[in-house]
């Protein structure tokens, strides 16, 4: 199995998520000068239990700290739960000082 790769795919507003070639799961956000809201992820049962979901989120938030313009407001349950299992991403969230953050 290849790694899954992840790109930010602006015309449709979503990070998407392919493996093998075949789009297996996309994180969809919308935009403010402030923030990257992401309102709904989804993976393909087909590629459930191959770590998709997880490149899918750490993809998309690295790619929002990369751009170092926007923090993080996630209404998805998905990508909120992520991150409160990684809070070396903490500091992304916009209601959320990075000196919360837990070790």
């Amino acid at each position: 199995m290849t790694d899954v790769v992840v790109t930010d795919n602006r015309d449709a507003q979503r990070f998407e998520a392919h493996l093998d070639g075949a789009l297996a799961g996309f994180a969809q956000y919308q935009l403010t000068d402030a923030l990257v809201v992401f309102t709904h992820t989804e993976v393909d049962p087909a590629f459930e239990g191959k770590g998709v979901g997880s490149a899918l989120a750490r993809g998309a938030l690295d790619a929002v700290r990369a751009e170092g313009q926007r923090k993080v407001l996630a209404i998805c349950p998905f990508i909120k739960g992520w991150v409160e299992r990684h809070w070396d991403y903490a500091d992304l969230l916009y209601d959320r000082p990075a000196s919360t953050a837990k070790d």
